[in-house]
């Protein structure tokens, strides 16, 4: 019967080639000690003979043989030099397959949450959805209901295209965690979300033009290509010239795959001649509607 043995992983096949080379090493160290004791021996036993003015023969003879030993205890300080050098490249390559391993260990965390929020999503569409269909499929007709089937509406495909982004992030981080190239913080607890000073009702939207508005008199401004939150009274109008689009658009998903989700310029300079300002076409399309009313 053929038993095959079990292929050891990066970790634990670098700490038995450490252990081995640790243990040959010291083997050769006490050969290297042994053959330095020879050599002290010969030299003492050389220099008995030279002192005691012994016959040219018998001094040729000692200093042959203390040539010999030195000989072989230099070849073996050398083969100990080589032991050294080997355990110290082990010894980085555990290193770095203990990196390796962390990597991936986090890496295969991150792709777990990405699966766990993919496979929760349609759960949360499909609940929203019936609270939509209980208004919207009821015979009666009532206006809060209304607004708020609305409302839970563009939550729903907020939250959807949110969860499609998010899970891509996500994965994209585990491949780059996994070649190493890739600074996540794990272990932080996240902090609470800030409530906004104002109540400005928003609305997430992706940019397809730097944007102009004000809040509270005070003037706001949004790159080309990023994630911004417009109050919700402006986005009708941006949507409707086309300089934003939701996120669960077909365009937004290759735009933030090409340029992200945080865009690769700052805000907008004041004189940026490609601003679009959005209370000015607001207002525009309020002067209209007033003219043919």
């Amino acid at each position: 019967m053929a038993f095959f043995k079990r292929e050891l992983p990066p970790v634990e096949r670098f700490e038995t080639a450490l252990r081995d080379r640790r243990a040959a090493r010291q083997k050769q160290a006490d050969r290297v000690s042994a053959i330095e004791a020879v050599v002290e021996e010969k030299r003492a036993a050389a220099e008995r003979l030279a002192v005691a003015g012994a016959t040219a023969d018998k001094l040729g003879w000692a200093e042959t043989r203390l040539r010999d030993v030195e000989e072989r205890a230099k070849a073996l300080r050398a083969e100990l030099a080589e032991f050294d050098e080997q355990i110290a490249s082990t010894e980085r390559a555990l290193a770095e397959a203990k990196a390796q391993r962390e990597r991936d260990r986090l890496a295969d965390q991150i792709e777990t949450m990405a699966l766990a929020i993919e496979q929760a999503a349609p759960g949360f569409g499909a609940s929203a959805m019936a609270l939509v269909d209980a208004v919207t499929k009821s015979p009666a007709s009532v206006l809060e209901a209304t607004r708020f089937s609305t409302s839970v509406d563009a939550v729903r495909r907020e939250v959807l295209a949110a969860s499609d982004l998010i899970c891509w992030q996500l994965r994209s981080a585990a491949v780059r965690t996994r070649a190493g190239n890739a600074n996540i913080e794990t272990g932080v607890p996240a902090e609470p979300e800030q409530l906004p000073i104002d109540e400005i009702d928003r609305q997430l939207i992706y940019t397809l033009n730097p944007l102009l508005w004000r809040e509270s008199g005070e003037a706001r401004r949004a790159p080309a290509f990023v994630l911004v939150e417009l109050p919700k009274m402006l986005v009708p109008v941006a949507l409707r010239h086309h300089h934003v689009d939701h996120l669960n658009a077909r365009r937004v998903q290759t735009l933030i795959h090409i340029h992200g989700s945080e865009g690769s310029q700052g805000e907008p300079s004041p004189d940026d001649p490609q601003l679009i300002d959005l209370d000015a076409l607001a207002a525009e399309g309020e002067s209209v509607e007033a003219n043919v009313a």
